[in-house]
């Protein structure tokens, strides 16, 4: 199914290599064709709550090794966009877990307590499985004062294996919608984490394919930076809305296995 072309993949993993915790397939097999093929290929996923290393850990337990080059999450992404524009040592209020923690902290930004919340000079939304009122009541006097608002992703849902769940941008709908501002966003459709990818790998774009189970967010972004696009059904978007998408989506297929078999 693949084009002769195609020299590596940037795949999702929600709804493309597990739900859930529940692995899409067989993994180890899907993997080894994968090297067969001779395809380099990095994982870019909107989920933010681990580091690179915890998804390293994921995969090997999954029969699957990678190193955590090969790992580009919206938690670094959104580190990357605030040193940027800010110094090390800022003050950030974060709602998020360890994988945006542990990326602001390694670019030496200090993350905020939401009693210290007040203090923030920054504002940065990730998925937070431990959401709380308090927390979205401090970040929504934050951005109402005009602290810089960013967002890992703007992903509405979270694909599970008994269904969809809100996801970040669920979340961040609260915020805006009593704000009236929207924030920065690090991740897909947005291009970043497609160029971060792209320049890992070393490829072409042309010859990079981009895989995904999400038209508005993983096929969207690799449209966006120019690279040929792959939609595996095992996730969220569906055929029906595939077949309707513009521009058109080059390749579909019923799962990872399916595409690289």
């Amino acid at each position: 199914m693949l084009p002769s072309n195609i020299k590596a993949l940037i795949l999702d993993m929600d709804g493309v290599v597990w739900k859930g915790d529940a692995p899409i397939g067989d993994l180890p097999a899907t993997f080894n064709r994968i090297r067969e093929r001779g395809l380099k290929f990095v994982f870019a996923t909107n989920n933010g709550t681990k580091t690179p290393e915890e998804y390293q850990q994921k995969l090997h337990e999954l029969g699957v090794e990678v190193e955590p080059w090969q790992i580009v999450t919206s938690a670094l992404g959104i580190a990357f966009m605030l040193a940027q524009k800010h110094p090390r040592g800022a003050k950030v209020f974060v709602i998020g877990e360890d994988g945006i923690r542990v990326a602001l902290e390694e670019k030496g930004f200090e993350i905020l307590s939401t009693e210290d919340a007040t203090k923030a000079e920054a504002f940065v939304m990730g998925i937070d499985r431990t959401i709380s009122f308090m927390k979205v009541s401090e970040a929504t006097l934050l951005v109402r004062a005009g602290i810089p608002f960013y967002a890992t992703n703007t992903d509405m849902t979270f694909p599970t294996p008994r269904g969809e769940i809100p996801g970040n941008g669920s979340w961040l709908s609260v915020i805006t919608s009593a704000t009236g501002i929207e924030p920065m966003v690090a991740g897909k459709p947005f291009p970043f984490l497609m160029e971060l990818s792209l320049d890992r790998l070393g490829t072409k774009k042309e010859e990079t394919l981009v895989v995904g189970d999400r038209l508005e967010t993983d096929i969207a972004a690799g449209q966006s930076v120019g690279c040929p696009s792959a939609l595996v059904l095992s996730g969220v978007s569906t055929k029906a809305q595939a077949d309707e998408w513009k521009p058109r989506i080059d390749l579909i297929a019923d799962s990872l296995s399916d595409l690289v078999k």
